[in-house]
């Protein structure tokens, strides 16, 4: 009996996992789109060479994708640790945090710098 049970919980956080990664990278996905839109849009109608809004939706995208992909790993981990699988995950959770750091501070000063010319021509 509690071997059933312990294999039906081990499947279902399989099967939690394989969702979160297929969900982490719709997102990419979506995001890569969302980016190609604004893209097009910036060279055929705006004509405009600055790429800064660009980057941030591309970045708000993979920020998501970055929590969903750790998510998906500490789940991994969480139905058979052992030291090998604990120290990888420990290595990709330090590279996605400090990722998702630089590009939370990329977009913070992407807004600065897009919302700075507008206030400056507002008091003027």
């Amino acid at each position: 009996m509690f071997e059933h049970a312990e294999h039906l919980v081990l499947s279902s956080v399989q099967w939690l996992r394989l969702f979160v990664e297929a969900f982490g990278a719709a997102v990419i996905c979506v995001g890569l789109l969302a980016t190609l839109r604004v893209l097009w849009k910036k060279i055929t109608i705006d004509r405009d060479t600055g790429f800064g809004e660009v980057r941030i939706t591309f970045a708000r995208y993979l920020t998501l994708a970055l929590e969903l992909q750790l998510a998906a790993d500490i789940l991994s981990t969480s139905v058979s640790p052992s030291w090998d699988q604990i120290g990888k995950l420990a290595a990709i959770a330090v590279i996605r945090t400090a990722l998702n750091f630089f590009l939370t501070q990329e977009m913070r000063e992407e807004d600065r710098a897009a919302s700075a010319p507008a206030s400056t021509r507002a008091s003027a």
